[in-house]
């Protein structure tokens, strides 16, 4: 391979995630940061960096002409987009080619045919691909999508014609949700991608999303890796991913892969790509798959693709620039295992996932071997734990940038060995400073529905519809929890009693206690070697020392001694009176007092929250877009009040009363940061 020092041009864990094949393949490696990454982990990792700007993107990383600058200082022949920061990457790779700099990815044609979302659907028609019935000329103005919506029949989805990442979509159920979100849609569409055309489809009933994953090069040679599936998502973002799916079948596997090829072939593709497919899962024959839109770079999910195949897709997008051929047949890609990744984002599941940043005070992933894409043939072990990330303890979360802190992924044989194995890794993973979606996460991965199979794109909205509240806990977990509390405040009592200068006759640590979890009492017993919770006898083995984050538990079976029962990892946190324990998605509040002293509590006053129903709060740090009342205006209960743009995503405030506005505190254009008040109504 000619190939000899590599820029990547984005910043996080896909610059990091390259950069460790970049080493290992023996490449020199470029990075670039804005002033906000000035001192980022793939900063660090390369062996140069080259300031581009400011921190937005705008100023930094979708500055074609900085990076193109940045890689002819300091001689970079390639250039890797990640995934595909740049908003014109066509633009970018006929420059790069223009330069003499090989674009990790495909040609520019085939990234112009693919990038707008209305010709792509054209392309993928003529070349024998289903598509979605749907508008896909260009629409005038909200009336006349109003019409087109109608004749489509609802419900419909409206998307930016060159939108992705869940940015640029609306659902529609009625002509009301058409005329609110059209506008919207534009609007993120040109903000997020300079482009604000809109186009509109059928939804599909019952929707799964899944992908098949694309490797060609530049010797006509395109091969499918079989398929990923995305369907858990929120607001149209990607959350949990999988591979292979539980839905799709051998010969619906090979359909769709090959209906994926022929598109990719038609456009004269090459490198890594995915073909993205709405699939009706109402449909048990598996036949209705369709067509949504081809990426035309690396994807986020791409690690669990490599799980199961072993095969690392940055190295091979390297090679694919470099004029190698691919080293294999479409008959030498198989299936090995399964694999789930889940993403870990700075959002806070308890106030509506509301984006959230600030200082990680405390970052601790679960343990990997921290290889970028060794899957379970070269691992050789029962499980398999992966974390891509881009961040370090003592970093900030931006409001910059996208609020994903790291993927985790993890490898197992089967699929529910898989799931399991997430759930141990996420209760192990620490996160400390802004809000993070971990609890959720681990909730996912305990739901009947998803352990079953049976998803579609709207799993969360309906297992959720009143909002996350944490993982319903089981009676045997909450025991176990009430016991390790027990322990804990044992310890701590006994440490407490050591303390020199004491007056006195040191006291023995008590040895019975009452623990409230959840309103429900437990007494709990501590002997010598062994833990009683109300009356019953507890096999519980803890590994605890004052001091420590996390406490592991093993809890064996009650009928044999030398059966596990469940493993615990449990993160642990003072609070008044007791602890907050966190393990299998949810935050506990453990009250925790001695059994003479817990029957008078009940004399203790609680402190009431304050009300605060008559502000409007900004509900996390961002721009104040527009505020659509003034003082003296009538509001009524989920009517809309102002629009808050942070993460490059629009939010619509509404009223949660009904009244008139009293006050009005900011103006469109100012910065406000969490619970900020825009306005109060009387």
């Amino acid at each position: 391979m000619m190939l000899k020092k590599i820029l990547v041009a984005n910043r996080g864990e896909i610059a990091c995630r390259v950069f460790r094949t970049a080493k290992r393949m023996g490449l020199q490696t470029v990075a670039v940061c804005s002033d906000a990454d000035a001192r980022s982990p793939h900063v660090l990792m390369a062996d140069e960096a080259i300031r581009l700007g400011p921190a937005p993107a705008a100023e930094s990383y979708l500055r074609a002409d900085l990076i193109l600058a940045a890689a002819k200082a300091t001689g970079a022949d390639c250039i890797h987009p990640g995934y595909g920061f740049l908003s014109e990457r066509e633009s970018f790779a006929r420059a790069c080619a223009e330069a003499g700099i090989a674009f990790v990815g495909p040609p520019p044609n085939a990234i112009a045919a693919m990038g707008d979302k209305i010709e792509s659907k054209k392309l993928a028609k003529a070349a024998g691909v289903n598509v979605v019935p749907g508008f896909l000329g260009e629409i005038a103005d909200t009336d006349e999508a109003v019409k087109i919506a109608c004749d489509i029949g609802f419900p419909v989805m409206m998307k930016a014609s060159a939108g992705g990442g869940g940015k640029g979509m609306r659902l529609a159920y009625s002509e009301q949700d058409v005329r609110e979100g059209f506008e919207a849609t534009k609007r993120e569409g040109l903000a997020s991608f300079g482009d604000d055309r809109v186009f509109i489809e059928k939804f599909i009933e019952s929707p799964r999303h899944i992908e098949i994953q694309l490797i060609g090069d530049q010797h006509g040679n395109i091969l499918y890796l079989n398929e990923r599936e995305c369907s858990i998502q929120r607001r149209h973002q990607k959350v949990v991913e999988e591979a292979p799916s539980p839905f799709v079948s051998p010969d619906m596997r090979r359909k769709m892969g090959e209906q994926a090829v022929a598109l990719a072939r038609a456009v004269g593709y090459y490198s890594a790509g995915t073909v993205e497919l709405i699939v009706s899962g109402a449909d048990p024959t598996g036949e209705s798959f369709y067509f949504l839109e081809m990426n035309t770079r690396l994807q986020v999910e791409h690690p669990v693709t490599e799980a199961i195949t072993g095969i690392d897709l940055v190295e091979a997008m390297i090679r694919v620039a470099a004029g190698e051929p691919l080293p294999w047949t479409q008959d030498q890609i198989g299936i090995n295992g399964w694999a789930i990744e889940n993403r870990v984002y700075a959002e806070d599941p308890y106030r509506g996932f509301l984006p959230s940043i600030g200082r990680l005070i405390r970052y601790a992933p679960p343990d990997s071997d921290g290889t970028p894409y060794v899957g379970p043939m070269a691992s050789g072990g029962d499980t398999y734990v992966r974390v891509d990330d881009g961040v370090a303890e003592g970093g900030e979360v931006s409001i910059f940038y996208d609020p994903m802190i790291a993927k985790l992924i993890t490898w197992a044989p089967t699929r529910i060995a898989a799931i399991n194995a997430q759930i141990g890794a996420l209760d192990a993973f620490e996160i400390g400073g802004p809000g993070h979606n971990i609890d959720f996460l681990s909730a996912i991965m305990q739901h009947p529905r998803f352990r079953s199979g049976a998803i579609t794109t709207g799993f969360i909205a309906e297992e959720y519809p009143e909002g996350f509240h944490g993982a319903p806990a089981s009676s045997d977990l909450t025991r176990a929890l009430a016991a390790i509390a027990a322990f804990v405040a044992t310890a701590a009592a006994d440490r407490a009693r050591r303390i020199d200068g004491q007056l006195g006759q040191r006291l023995l640590p008590p040895a019975d206690w009452v623990v409230r979890i959840g309103g429900i009492d437990h007494a709990v017993e501590l002997a010598e070697d062994e833990i009683s919770v109300d009356g019953e006898l507890l096999d519980l083995e803890i590994a605890y020392t004052p001091g420590d984050r996390m406490i592991e538990a093993v809890l064996y079976d009650a009928e044999d001694e030398e059966a596990v029962a469940d493993r615990l990892i449990v993160r642990i946190a003072q609070a008044p009176s007791g602890y907050v324990l966190t393990t299998r998605g949810a935050s506990h509040r453990a009250r925790v007092l001695p059994a003479y002293a817990a029957p008078y509590a009940r004399h203790l006053v609680e402190k009431v929250p304050p009300d605060l129903s008559r502000f409007l709060l900004c509900p996390m740090p961002g721009l104040l877009m527009r505020l659509d009342v003034a003082v003296g205006d009538k509001v009524d209960l989920g009517q809309p009040l102002a629009v808050v743009e942070a993460m490059k995503m629009e939010n619509i405030l509404r009223a949660e009363k009904s009244g008139s506005v009293k006050a009005v505190m900011a103006a469109p254009g100012d910065s406000l940061a969490v619970d900020a008040i825009i306005l109060e109504i009387d």
